[in-house]
């Protein structure tokens, strides 16, 4: 019955690829207020394909700001439901003369489709997409339960798709969730990820005289915020990678034997040759491995005051301000965080300087499932089957707070199954995404979807 459905993905393939250009045309920006009709577009498009493939109930859901669509199809007798969820909002494509071939006009070159959305996260939500159409079309039902959730918001935050889902946990209530929205560690190489970070942050600016004074006349009278904040930031991380922020740790879940040799083993970046940097800088006691993946991380994002032109200015700053952000792992409360990072600066900063502290209102706790859940087992024999070679399991650094949301809101188990590879130039100028990865991808899910109903 399977076989079926991938002979029909196959033989259909150009034409499914044209659909997929038809959406990736659409230019559906949700950050740019003047491409309102092209979100409505993307909305029209979503909600039209999915009653032509055969949904039974497909709805647009207005919200206080870009509409989602929902969609179900609920006619599979003792099966589990998937909720899905994606994304048809994308980036914006500045700068145009970056791109080798127009952003909104798909463009197949070097095995690759290019254009704005191709990866992130159009090509991989219309690949379920397509599925569900090839079963409609080839077996008149799917093997699942399948309710989706299609946002207009995850390139600006999302902020009004958490009040969607905590208002509607009865109508989304689901045994398990699917997402694809993320990638392969390399081209060709199935991956299934198993983690993802959280997310805080801060920005603090330290204030010292009400104007830039002159250095010479003011030097050794007065405080200087760019000194007293680069003092103040030092002490927040020693020289062994380690943050020495009291309370930063907490909570956290220590790294089984199990799990770094299952990280370690994984194929990776080479940080060295592919940012230039002399030498990897992990953690004392870990590998740039296990620190990517699983601990948690201390980043200062960009510090400013004072004078940024050429030459010489002879000044004491006013004011010097950083953006801090933290990566975090299991078992770390985000709100707890930023409470330690909070107390450590107006403990520790220098005198003779005010304190201004923001915190990040974006925040979410890190996301983690057993590597060895059944789901997980079953899209890895998915992946494998489609991909000829062994699945590998891997922590993301990064962070989707959806997940996060999904497991709080829901209690059920996420499954990412992620087609994208690092080429993809996400946000970027020529985002693309590998023919094959979307021919292959569609064999997976088509599999998996069939094969799960028995987990």
């Amino acid at each position: 019955m399977t076989q079926e459905v991938i002979d029909y993905l196959k033989e259909n393939e150009e034409q499914l690829l044209q659909k997929l250009h038809t959406f990736l045309e659409i230019e559906s920006v949700s950050t740019d207020a003047s491409k309102k009709q092209e979100m409505e577009k993307a909305v029209d498009f979503l909600t039209g394909y999915l009653r032509d493939i055969g949904f039974t109930t497909v709805e647009r859901k207005d919200t206080g700001g870009h509409p989602l669509v929902y969609a179900e199809w609920t006619g599979a007798e003792d099966a589990p439901t998937a909720l899905f969820y994606g994304h048809y909002d994308v980036q914006p494509a500045d700068p145009y003369d970056l791109w080798d071939s127009a952003p909104f006009k798909p463009t197949i070159r070097d095995g690759k489709i290019f254009a704005r959305g191709a990866s992130d996260d159009k090509g991989q939500v219309f690949m379920h997409l397509a599925v569900f159409e090839a079963y409609l079309k080839t077996q008149g039902s799917l093997p699942i339960n399948v309710k989706l959730v299609i946002e207009g918001e995850e390139e600006i935050g999302s902020g009004n798709l958490y009040p969607f889902l905590e208002n509607n946990q009865e109508l989304l209530k689901a045994d398990f969730s699917l997402i694809s929205d993320s990638g392969m560690v390399d081209k060709g190489i199935p991956t299934i990820l198993y983690g993802l970070k959280g997310f805080t942050g801060l920005e603090v600016t330290l204030t010292g005289p009400n104007r830039d004074l002159h250095s010479g006349l003011y030097g050794g009278a007065v405080k200087n915020p760019a000194m007293a904040l680069a003092q103040l930031l030092a002490g927040m991380k020693n020289e062994d990678e380690e943050i020495t922020v009291p309370g930063f740790h907490d909570g956290i879940e220590e790294l089984s034997v199990g799990e770094r040799k299952l990280m370690n083993a994984a194929p990776g970046e080479n940080f060295v040759s592919t940012t230039g940097v002399p030498e990897e800088a992990p953690e004392k006691g870990f590998t740039a491995k296990e620190h990517t993946m699983a601990r948690p991380t201390f980043e200062v994002n960009g510090i400013f005051g004072g004078y940024q032109g050429e030459g010489t200015k002879t000044i004491i700053p006013s004011k010097a301000t950083a953006k801090i952000t933290c990566r975090l792992v299991p078992g770390q409360d985000p709100t707890h965080v930023q409470d330690a990072l909070v107390a450590y600066i107006e403990e520790h900063a220098p005198k003779g300087v005010h304190v201004d502290i923001k915190r990040e209102a974006l925040s979410a706790k890190a996301y983690k499932v057993d590597p060895n859940h059944p789901l997980l087992e079953k899209a890895a024999e998915s992946y494998s089957a489609a991909f000829g070679r062994e699945t590998v399991f891997v922590r993301l650094g990064g962070s989707i707070p959806v997940v996060e949301t999904i497991d709080s809101l829901f209690g059920i188990p996420v499954v990412l199954l992620g087609f994208g590879t690092p080429e993809d130039n996400l946000h970027s100028p020529n985002e693309s995404f590998p023919l094959e990865h979307f021919s292959k991808g569609m064999e997976v899910l088509a599999t998996y979807y069939h094969d799960v109903k028995n987990v």
